[in-house]
């Protein structure tokens, strides 16, 4: 799905439920249908728990619902993630530390290579 069509796909989904701003903010137990408008058009983001009443509601994942706001944790957290590997990966401790540390690596090998298999797929 393009980006620009992905940005409007709450305010679709929502729209092809029939639904109005006001009657799907008062489903989510939000106050206002000014709410539901601006996480329609990216002006806010909402709660968790909101974000979480739109995948009960419409059926369809966080990431679909919020596209840009997914990828830009994503991303950010695969940056730390990286970054966290690389000082793991100059550390020198011994013993149970380094056990640890192996562990660590062992964990973010697995993660980082499960993705690949998923992608090929």
């Amino acid at each position: 799905m393009p980006l620009q069509s992905r940005a409007q796909y709450l305010r679709s989904l929502r729209s092809k439920s029939g639904l109005t701003q006001r009657e799907l903010a008062s489903i989510l137990g939000l106050v206002a249908g000014v709410t539901v408008s601006r996480h329609e058009s990216a002006g806010t983001m909402p709660i968790l728990l909101v974000a979480l009443g739109y995948q009960v509601v419409f059926r369809a994942p966080i990431d679909q619902l919020f596209p840009g706001a997914y990828e830009a944790v994503r991303q950010n957290i695969e940056d730390r993630l990286a970054e966290f590997e690389a000082e793991l990966q100059q550390s020198s401790v011994k013993g149970r530390k380094a056990a640890m540390i192996a562990r660590k690596l062992e964990w973010l090998w697995a993660r980082r290579n499960l993705d690949a298999v998923e992608f090929s797929e």
